[in-house]
Parts: C-alpha cells; sequence; structure tokens
C-alpha cells in the first residue's frame, strides 16, 4: 500500500460531475486526471461499492464540506470500482446524493485502486481508503477503514489543516490551537 512520502499514481478516470443542483442528464460526466486541479491540494477518498449502505454517508459527509475543502485550495475526488453509469444512476436514486458538490470517479479497471495498494483481497473492490496529497503530488496522509466502519471526513479536514500549517501540532490540534515549539 502506498504511504506518506509516496508520488499518488498518475490516473485518468471518468466520473459522474458534481453538481449541487443536481445532474445535467445532457451532460453528466467529466474525465479527471492526476493533472486536474493542478497546484492544489487533494482529497482522495475511496469507498467499497455504489448501493451500499455505509458509503452514501460518507460521500455526502464530505461533499457537505466540499466548500470548506475548497476554503483551503484543496479539491475532493470520490472513487470506487464502479462504473460512471453507475454513479449517475446512484445520485438519481438515492435523494442525499442527488445533488453532491464532489465527483464520483469510475477506477472500473481497478487500475488505480491495485496502483494505491487499496484492493480488498477477498472481495476485489476498493478499501474504504483516504488520501491526502499535496500539490506536489506526494501523500500526506493515508488512512484506511475495514470496509463496515466509516471515516470522519472532519477528522480528514483538521489533518489537512495541520499538514498545510507546516508547524509542530499536537494531538488533538485543531486550526487556532497552539502549536508545539521546541525548546531553544
Amino acid at each position: 500500500m502506498l504511504t506518506v512520502g509516496d508520488t499518488f499514481p498518475n490516473f485518468k478516470l471518468k466520473a459522474a460531475k458534481a453538481g449541487p443542483e443536481g445532474l445535467n442528464l445532457k451532460d453528466p460526466f467529466v474525465e479527471i486526471s492526476n493533472e486536474s486541479d493542478a497546484g492544489q491540494w487533494k482529497v482522495v477518498f475511496f469507498w467499497p461499492k455504489d448501493f451500499t449502505f455505509v458509503c452514501p454517508t460518507e460521500i455526502v459527509a464530505f461533499s457537505k464540506m466540499a466548500r470548506d475543502f475548497a476554503d483551503r485550495d484543496c479539491v475532493i475526488y470520490g472513487v470506487s470500482t464502479d462504473n460512471e453509469f453507475v454513479h449517475v444512476n446512484w445520485r438519481l436514486n438515492h435523494a442525499e446524493l442527488k445533488n453532491l458538490e464532489i465527483p464520483m470517479l469510475a477506477d472500473i479497471k481497478r487500475e488505480l485502486s491495485a496502483a494505491c495498494g487499496i484492493l480488498d483481497k477477498n472481495e476485489g473492490v476498493a478499501l474504504r481508503a483516504t488520501f491526502i496529497v499535496d500539490p506536489d503530488g506526494i501523500i500526506r496522509f493515508v488512512s484506511v477503514n475495514d470496509l463496515s466502519v466509516g471515516r470522519n471526513p472532519a477528522e480528514v479536514m483538521r489533518v489537512l489543516d495541520a499538514l498545510q500549517s507546516d508547524e509542530l501540532c499536537p494531538c488533538n490540534w485543531n486550526k487556532g490551537d497552539d502549536y508545539l515549539k521546541p525548546a531553544a
């Protein structure tokens, strides 16, 4: 599995577009690559399968925080091994997913999931993994949960704030808290 300090893999995937006004069914797809949103921080989070139970809770939570992440020059990409048509169908049939503010990337060949080392050995789907990638494409944070346990987007934002501070941040540090100062 890729870890902190590794370069996030190159990728080019189709995605169901983000859209706070809902999906435009005349033009629902976009291509997103590692070069998209160049110069910005990225949160790339993977979920196992569409039309499941834990996944939409996380996707919606990340979407609700998309503007807060954008205020930090950070984009959010959600990824699963389902195709872009399944993503659109799920959005059309799940009330909370209709107006997502984040794109849903389709890793149907499992190339990105495999390159990240996060394919579940038994199910062949992406694990519930989260990567924070800096503007230079370097992974600065990785977290992987069991398939049955959702993650906390507020914690991902807390870690992003700490990473962007470029300071020593103690346990449970939050933006605005004091940094650690080594003795001189």
